[in-house]
């Protein structure tokens, strides 16, 4: 195989090309599943429980190991992490398509996860290392726009492969694209690593994720188990002893995963904590109105895809369209703003009843794309500017892990809103107190009562009331990100936060076997 050099065009490209590609391939798998749900649902017949994992085994694993992966490509390689990513995410890939049952689903999701960490925490690092100066604005702008892209036509995609091949074929897209990469990964792409790291934060990454492990798995099962039974709480106060925990191992290793002192600064707070909020209280919506789309309005999979299009367009263009704005004002008019629409959006889609048709989400649907359009990319920016440049990477890994844990704990916590509130409903329209009724009307709408067709008024009636209950509880979770943002993102510091150790210098190794 040819020697390829660090920084010749040819190379540069390729890898570019690459990122690019894998990256638009693990973020459409957020947004393409959940237009897949509902069909996943009848095929599989699986509960809310399983239905959630779907999601949140993906976010879950993500969020948990994205700060772990970027150290370990560090230490071990930027090149060979990403090779590891590839492959591992294309495999599960393969095994989601070909899963018997929702549990080998969730576990194949997870794995996807593990595959997707690796390659989002190699992605700013292998575009840097070819893109210097101002060549690496232009190199990060396209890969700015491949996440836009990936978002808006997630939800289309989707339904047109579930209504044309399947639901599998969600999953078996990302096997020929993940070989593609690895194609280029092992014949174009040269290694890099940080002289400097030179061990790996096992005791954080142990504490990280078994403290979202917990949360969340509480959050799935209180409803069922009993919010005040032993297991619940156990699992609650362990995952947040847990949490403790972590923050102390942080604090006191010489190189962390996550460098706590950089929440000394009330702007990186305020940005981390609009984009939790943002994540769960907006993006872990996404699977409940895609059960309304289907499974109550009675839309395919393709007409669902197409109903989100006025959301997910006006993600993708108002970044384009405000970008020379954007750069005239401070991050957190546009943060804030954004955040506000995105809450008045949710607000506006609240008050549905039975009798309502999809077009009553859609004056709320567009605002909030305009909203999240303002205020996404404007927080993933302010994240690397609200730190010392040194830390840019591990800031861009705490802005992703705050994204994908407040998706990750979103969709348990609306899904148990929204399971409650079907089982309060049930029980006084139709004198039905069963919890396993409830949870299948709110992973399967009518098609939960499909044997008992005295019961469908009821189910719509029900489910129709959980989600005007979670559109609610988002908005105020959003509503509570914009003012994190307009408060902490305006308070500036004088004297940046020292890194803890400035970083070592790049070993670049070229392709040459």
């Amino acid at each position: 195989m040819p020697s390829v050099e660090a920084g010749s065009p040819e190379n540069r490209r390729w890898t570019l090309i690459a990122v690019c590609v894998t990256t638009f391939m693990l973020l459409l798998d957020i947004t393409i599943v959940n237009v897949a749900l509902p069909s996943i649902q009848h095929h599989l017949k699986a509960d809310l429980t399983g239905l959630q994992w779907v999601v949140d085994a993906y976010a879950l694993s993500l969020a948990a190991l994205i700060l772990t992966a970027g150290a370990l490509s560090d230490r071990f390689g930027r090149r060979l992490l990403f090779t590891f990513g590839v492959v591992v995410f294309t495999t599960a890939s393969l095994l989601c398509g070909l899963a018997w049952n929702i549990e080998t689903l969730d576990v194949a999701r997870g794995l996807q996860g593990i595959g997707g960490a690796a390659l989002f925490a190699t992605a700013l690092a292998l575009i840097g290392h070819e893109y210097r100066g101002a060549d690496s604005f232009g190199a990060i702008a396209v890969w700015g726009a491949t996440i836009g892209a990936a978002v808006a036509s997630g939800p289309l995609v989707g339904g047109i492969l579930t209504d044309a091949l399947g639901w599998r074929w969600v999953f078996f897209v990302n096997v020929p694209v993940g070989v593609f990469a690895l194609v280029i990964a092992r014949t174009r792409m040269v290694e890099s690593r940080d002289l400097g790291a030179v061990r790996t934060d096992l005791a954080g990454l142990v504490t990280f994720s078994a403290a979202l492990f917990l949360i969340v798995f509480a959050l799935l099962r209180g409803n069922s188990e009993g919010w005040g039974s032993g297991l619940i709480l156990s699992t609650l106060v362990v995952g947040v002893l847990l949490l403790v925990v972590f923050v102390i191992v942080e604090a006191r290793q010489e190189r962390p995963m996550l460098d706590i002192s950089l929440f000394r600064r009330p702007a990186f707070v305020g940005v981390s904590l609009a984009t939790f909020a943002i994540g769960a209280g907006m993006f872990a919506l996404f699977p409940y109105l895609s059960i309304y789309l289907q499974d109550v309005l009675g839309t395919s999979p393709l007409g669902a895809g197409l109903r989100f299009l006025p959301l997910t367009a006006f993600v993708f263009l108002v970044p384009i369209l405000t970008r020379g704005i954007a750069q005239r004002v401070q991050p957190w008019v546009f943060a804030a703003l954004g955040m506000l629409l995105v809450s008045i959006a949710l607000l506006l889609m609240h008050g549905l009843t039975t009798g309502s048709s999809w077009t009553a989400l859609l004056p709320g649907f567009v605002l909030a794309g305009i909203g999240i359009g303002l205020a996404n990319p404007t927080l993933a920016g302010a994240a690397l500017r609200a730190v010392d440049p040194a830390r840019s990477g591990m800031a861009s890994g705490i802005n992703n892990t705050f994204r994908l844990g407040g998706v990750a704990i979103g969709v348990a916590a609306l899904g148990a809103v929204l399971e409650h509130r079907v089982s309060t409903s049930l029980a006084s329209t139709a004198h039905v107190h069963s919890q396993k009724l409830a949870a299948a009307v709110s992973s399967a709408g009518t098609r939960a009562v499909g044997g008992h067709p005295a019961l469908k008024h009821s189910a719509v009636t029900a489910f129709v009331s959980g989600l005007n209950a979670v559109l609610l509880v988002g908005c105020a979770m959003v509503f509570a990100g914009a003012i994190a943002a307009a408060v902490l993102m305006r308070v500036t510091v004088a004297d940046p936060v020292p890194a803890v150790k400035p970083p070592a210098p790049l070993a670049e190794e070229s392709r040459g076997t």
